[in-house]
């Protein structure tokens, strides 16, 4: 029903930058949120960003000031610019997508196969 395809990560020194791109295909027009979450060797995956329909953001306490989540309408596209990475950012980053259950069956929650970040020191 929906795709999501990332892309953008790779190795980094710290205090470098990274955009991760997340492009969404199929049944989009049901999203009502996307997002970016993160999960580190051995640990529980953790929300890091995310934007409404609306345009409303919201950010993890460990990322505020340094990444910054955006949209691009037209090409069905969510990016994370993330500015002043440090080596507690490495992680698998993986896109979803969320829609309501008023627009019918589930399943409610889409993700994308992950991109690997990995910031150096």
């Amino acid at each position: 029903q929906v795709q999501l395809v990332e892309s953008g990560g790779g190795l980094v020194q710290a205090g470098g930058s990274l955009r991760l791109s997340c492009v969404a295909s199929g049944s989009i027009f049901s999203i009502n949120a996307m997002g970016w979450y993160r999960q580190a060797p051995g640990k529980q995956r953790e929300a890091v960003a995310a934007i409404t329909r609306g345009g409303s953001t919201n950010y993890a306490d460990s990322v505020k000031g340094r990444f910054t989540i955006s949209r691009d309408n037209a090409k069905s596209t969510v990016y994370l610019q993330m500015n002043s990475l440090k080596p507690e950012d490495t992680a698998v980053y993986y896109c979803n997508a969320h829609r309501p259950l008023v627009t019918g069956p589930g399943p409610y929650d889409y993700w994308g196969q992950g991109t690997q970040v990995t910031v150096s020191s």
